[in-house]
């Protein structure tokens, strides 16, 4: 059989330039030329590395991405291959072909603003995501005030001004504003009251003057309020939470200090504790009530949930807890005394003198009780001070009647007097504060107790003056410190007080007691004080501050002057 001529030679067809295969061409090819009525339009390539990109589009704010790849080399040789009639061979990415503006067309500058609603804006709660809950690079759209993350063409917030039509956004870290789906950025003087609330800021001299001078401020529908004196937000069952922050806010050193100094290098907990701080005392705020949410989830998270939002706790143990994670955030030692602003203004030295109790029968075979010989005598340094009361009545009077019993203050202090001595298991100890003393005294009058079976509480009421408590009775001597006989005045700052509110219970235990807490605080400027009970506020008299169970008091060193001052 004889066989069939080839049409052209072996060497001829292999000269011939073969075309490149489909995905060589959508990966590799940099510039495809297509013929299309005599011109020829570049389609930009896809890079190989999708997900770099996906991830930038999504997150990143001005991320860029090399492209340069190997396919840069085929650049000849893929503008002779011949253009193949295939529908798939033409699809290119919509996210390739997007342009975002770097500024706004001209004359369009306030573009969207006036669909900003301030009054559904809160930037109290917790940065994340409300697609994703993601806490890296959260933006808050200003029209229904949600966070979405990112403003790349793949990201949720981009996707939120397609689908809702919302298109101003503000990044919650830079304070900058931006438009999307469009993406440039907005600088219009008529957004600095909002980057204000977002993270506000008072100037040193306005700081130095809170408690001198007396203002008042408005909010969004025209109600006035007190800067400082605020409600803060109870969400479940952070009553005990917000009464603590609330005392601290108020200790001028503490306050001063969380709202000038730049803490951005400093740990989560210290910038949220910061930012809490400045809310409460923002003039320019948009509502008249502040939420801890951002810093009570914190705590959680850092307190392995022993403190959160939705048990109740004992603010002592909160207040203890907090003072000392602050004061290691700050870089505090846990050896040396006064390494941060926590130390400097509640430390305190304490002197403690130990002996030992032993039982001995005598000759009568009765037990007796001897004390050793040696003192054991040794300091400690202290935050706070606990002060016992003496136990309650068990019964009622002659007329059917609970007597709530009544102590001076002055009387449960005998405590550190050195001289009244108090039985701890099979010792005997005295205390004695020593010189100097603090310029902020914390004081925890303690009125729950816990045994195998039950907690109890003391009703008792602890009476007490607004000023000049004198504290020299209960401090050693020292000349070279203090003049021997002179007082030392302290004032009341801050109370917080506790109420047992019996609610309806059908349990075999009968009625159960709920835990109100609530906070008294002295309004310098105007010599007035405010009771705060989460959202509610309202003035109190002087004279009915200590018809209060008192559980937790802040008292101010009294700087120069020998008078008693005003009641």
């Amino acid at each position: 059989m004889v066989k069939r001529q080839a049409e052209e030679s072996l060497e001829d067809a292999t000269s011939t330039v073969s075309p490149l295969p489909k995905k060589a061409r959508v990966e590799d090819v940099t510039v495809h030329q297509e013929k299309r009525n005599g011109t020829s339009s570049a389609v930009p390539h896809r890079p190989a590395n999708k997900h770099r990109v996906d991830y930038a589009d999504r997150n990143g704010d001005d991320t860029t991405v090399d492209h340069q790849g190997k396919g840069s080399e085929n650049v000849a040789q893929s503008t002779q291959t011949p253009e193949v009639e295939d529908g798939d061979d033409q699809e290119q990415s919509a996210y390739s072909t997007i342009s975002r503006q770097a500024a706004p067309t001209e004359g369009f500058s306030d573009l969207y603003l006036d669909t900003i609603n301030r009054a559904v804006l809160d930037f109290d709660f917790e940065k994340l995501c409300s697609v994703s809950l993601s806490n890296i690079n959260v933006y808050a759209c200003l029209v229904c005030g949600k966070y979405y993350q990112g403003r790349g063409p793949k990201s949720h917030a981009y996707f939120h001004a397609l689908e809702i039509g919302h298109h101003v956004y503000v990044n919650m870290q830079t304070k900058k504003v931006y438009v999307l789906p469009e993406g440039y950025e907005v600088k219009n003087k008529s957004l600095e009251d909002i980057k204000f609330v977002v993270d506000p800021k008072l100037p040193k001299e306005d700081v130095m003057v809170l408690d001198k001078v007396a203002k008042d401020a408005w909010d969004l529908s025209g109600k006035r309020y007190r800067p400082g004196f605020v409600g803060m937000n109870n969400i479940k069952e952070n009553d005990y939470f917000n009464a603590v922050v609330q005392a601290l806010a108020h200790i001028p050193p503490i306050r001063n200090f969380f709202m000038l100094e730049d803490l951005s290098s400093k740990s989560e907990l210290v910038q949220r504790f910061s930012v809490l701080i400045r809310k409460i005392w923002n003039t320019r705020a948009f509502k008249t009530h502040v939420s801890p949410h951002e810093l009570i989830q914190q705590v959680s998270r850092q307190s392995n949930k022993k403190f959160d939002l939705l048990h109740q706790s004992d603010p002592v143990d909160f207040l203890h807890w907090f003072l000392n994670n602050l004061h290691l955030a700050l870089g505090g030692s846990k050896t040396k005394p006064g390494t941060s602003i926590i130390h400097s203004v509640f430390q305190g030295k304490l002197k403690i003198e130990s002996q030992q109790i032993t039982a001995k029968a005598d000759a009568g075979d009765r037990l007796r009780f001897e004390e050793a010989a040696e003192v054991i005598i040794e300091t400690t340094r202290y935050l706070m001070l606990t002060l016992d009361l003496p136990a309650a009545p068990l019964f009622q009077d002659e007329i059917d009647r609970n007597i709530i019993p009544q102590i001076p203050l002055t009387s449960i202090l005998s405590k550190y007097d050195g001289v009244k001595a108090q039985e701890h298991l099979s010792m005997r100890k005295r205390y004695r504060l020593l010189h100097p003393l603090p310029s902020f005294l914390l004081f925890h009058i303690k009125r729950f107790s816990k045994n195998k079976f039950v907690s109890e509480r003391n009703p008792t009421i602890v009476t007490f003056p607004v000023r000049s408590l004198d504290m020299s009775p209960y401090v050693e001597p020292n000349p070279a410190l203090h003049p021997p006989g002179e007082p030392i005045w302290y004032d009341l700052v801050a109370n917080v007080t506790h109420e047992a509110v019996r609610t309806r219970d059908d349990s075999v235990e009968g009625e159960a007691e709920r835990k109100v807490w609530r906070v008294q605080i002295r309004d310098r400027a105007r010599d007035e004080w405010l009771q705060v009970q989460d959202l509610f506020v309202e003035r109190v008299a002087t004279e009915t501050l200590f018809t209060k169970e008192s559980y937790l008091m802040v008292w101010e060193r009294r700087k120069g002057g020998k008078g008693k001052g005003r009641g």
